[in-house]
């Protein structure tokens, strides 16, 4: 074959792209950073979004569009979108079932991991914070409808959202639970909460549960805000 007819060749349409007006094709920039299927990616700053619950993550959405959580490249992305393509897209993340990887070989001291498994828990009633359980489930899987998994997540990231919180740059709807959280925890809180968590193994349901537990303690659990659906898609998970 000549060098033109080669050329020609990888020009027909063997060779041509083809877009699939899909979902799954669509949140492509979506998974560019969050990993394939929104898995997280290996880099410790990007979230795993597949399974969580999807009110959560378009509430997330709206924050990174109306400016209470920044990242430029999210805000960029989410700006021009209707609050139906948000939830679509969420919708979409919320509905994948798929595998999580085992988690990181603990390297931290023993005392230090305790601490934080204390915090995740117990709480700490002396200083009034809550335990992470009592809102996040006793599987750490998350809470329908809007309470997202602690488990599966990447130290640096809940190391960095945690300090977010309580430095005031990262802030939710109105009444913001994690930042009523957040101003009572230490620098060495958040290290040993975020330690522990990233040393755990997520359950075999890693589904979020259906409704918070019932936890006697002495510990107000502060109210969290969150703005309602638009009009679902398909079936919220």
């Amino acid at each position: 074959m000549t060098t033109l007819g080669l050329a020609a060749a990888l020009a027909g349409p063997a060779w041509s792209a083809t877009f699939e007006n899909t979902i799954a094709q669509r949140t492509q920039a979506c998974t560019a950073c969050h990993g394939p299927q929104g898995r997280a990616a290996p880099d410790g700053y990007y979230p795993r979004l597949a399974g969580k619950p999807a009110a959560y993550l378009y509430n997330q959405l709206l924050h990174f569009r109306e400016g209470r959580r920044h990242y430029g490249l999210m805000t960029q992305m989410v700006e021009p979108l209707t609050d139906a393509y948000l939830l679509e897209i969420a919708e979409y993340f919320a509905d994948l079932k798929v595998a999580y990887p085992p988690p990181q070989p603990a390297t931290a001291s023993a005392a230090l991991l305790e601490q934080g498994r204390q915090l995740v828990m117990n709480g700490d009633p002396a200083r009034q914070i809550p335990a992470c359980v009592q809102c996040h489930g006793t599987s750490m899987t998350g809470v329908l409808p809007q309470v997202p998994g602690l488990l599966g997540l990447p130290r640096d990231y809940v190391n960095a959202q945690l300090g977010a919180w309580k430095a005031g740059k990262r802030r939710a709807h109105a009444p913001d639970c994690m930042a009523h959280v957040a101003e009572n925890l230490s620098l060495a809180d958040i290290n040993a909460a975020s330690t522990w968590l990233a040393a755990q193994a997520v359950p075999a349901n890693s589904a979020p549960a259906l409704y918070a537990p019932v936890m006697l303690t002495n510990v107000a659990v502060p109210a969290c805000g969150h703005v309602p659906l638009p009009q679902s898609t398909g079936v919220l998970k």
